[in-house]
């Protein structure tokens, strides 16, 4: 177990979020460490399903509520980690208001917990701060470029608003606070249906059908495996730095070499259909990983081919599982 790990046993640890893909492998991983762990989770758009392999285990429990309105305490905490917001393009349009306060109120009522318990705070914030970037890689000094009133701004200026909020509350109020800015994470656990590039492609590449790529493909994305993504987020909470820190992948690929690697790893015969870009979408995205590095001694390490035949062996499972399941009851 590495020095970082060791700080977390016993510490009680609020993961708000912490039933969705992202929260349930940080919850996990606390407890691996050592950790008790309060979840609290309204189920919106995260499923009990995700965190079924937790239940039971010593120091767990789930608490099922609504951070943007008030988040039960459960007394004695030492770290908050705040996740609870919706995070794929899919969801926060579909939940515009929701996403907003869960980003504002969600936040505001997380730090109040940390405040009222001397306790340490995370907050995963995103790199779509960053918007259309005007410099790439993208470096934690950029300031961004966001549209603030297009269909995406529920989630891009709300999760800027809470980066400053959070600062706010650890210059007056005291708290320790860090920030992490996640890029884009893949792997099992993923919600099948909420839009994002790694699983649409896998299930329209290992159904047969056409893989749907945005525009000309030129868009470039950069993919980090969720057990990298995990480690680089805990280490940012056992450490006195308050950031913000970039957290993904610096390996960065076109949308197009994505599924056409999809493709040839899947053995499908899935043909490429060009479809219209969306709004304010983002044409690069690459993570300058200079602090994560030297501050956390931190860098990912799955190759993106081995993380997707992974990723693509869970896709398959589910949906043969789910097929099973289908089929008996009938």
């Amino acid at each position: 177990m590495n020095a970082w790990e060791e700080s977390l046993r016993g510490a009680r640890v609020v993961v708000t979020g912490g039933a969705g893909f992202l929260g349930s492998w940080v919850s996990e991983r606390l407890l691996d460490a050592g950790a008790q762990v309060w979840i609290v989770d309204n189920l919106l758009t995260g499923s009990a399903d995700k965190i079924e392999h937790l239940f039971g285990r010593p120091g767990f429990a789930i608490t099922i509520a609504d951070a943007s309105r008030s988040i039960p305490d459960p007394g004695g905490v030492d770290l908050v980690m705040h996740l609870a917001c919706p995070a794929s393009p899919v969801h926060y349009e579909r939940l515009p208001l929701e996403t907003l306060r869960a980003a504002s109120e969600g936040t505001v009522n997380a730090l109040e917990l940390a405040a009222r318990h001397n306790a340490r705070f995370v907050l995963t914030s995103t790199s779509e701060v960053y918007g259309e970037p005007e410099e790439h890689p993208q470096r934690e000094e950029d300031w961004g470029h966001v549209n603030p009133i297009g269909v995406r701004s529920v989630y891009y200026e709300g999760q800027r608003f809470a980066e400053a909020t959070t600062m706010a509350y650890a210059r007056e109020r005291g708290v320790d606070v860090a920030v992490a800015r996640l890029f884009s994470t893949y792997g099992p656990r993923m919600s099948l249906d909420d839009g994002r590039v790694v699983p649409t492609f896998l299930g329209q590449a290992l159904s047969g059908a056409p893989l749907t790529v945005a525009g000309d493909g030129s868009q470039t994305r950069s993919l980090c495996w969720v057990e990298d993504t995990v480690e680089g987020l805990l280490r940012l909470a056992c450490a006195d730095v308050a950031g913000p820190v970039n957290i993904g992948n610096d390996y960065e690929v076109t949308m197009l070499e994505l599924a056409r690697m999809i493709i040839e790893l899947t053995g499908s015969e899935s043909r490429i259909h060009h479809v219209a870009l969306p709004t304010d979408d983002p044409h690069v995205r690459r993570p300058d990983l200079t602090r994560a590095r030297l501050l956390l001694g931190w860098e990912p390490e799955m190759p993106l081919e081995e993380g997707l035949k992974r990723t693509a062996r869970w896709r398959e499972e589910t949906s043969s599982t789910a097929a099973a399941d289908a089929e008996s009851v009938r």
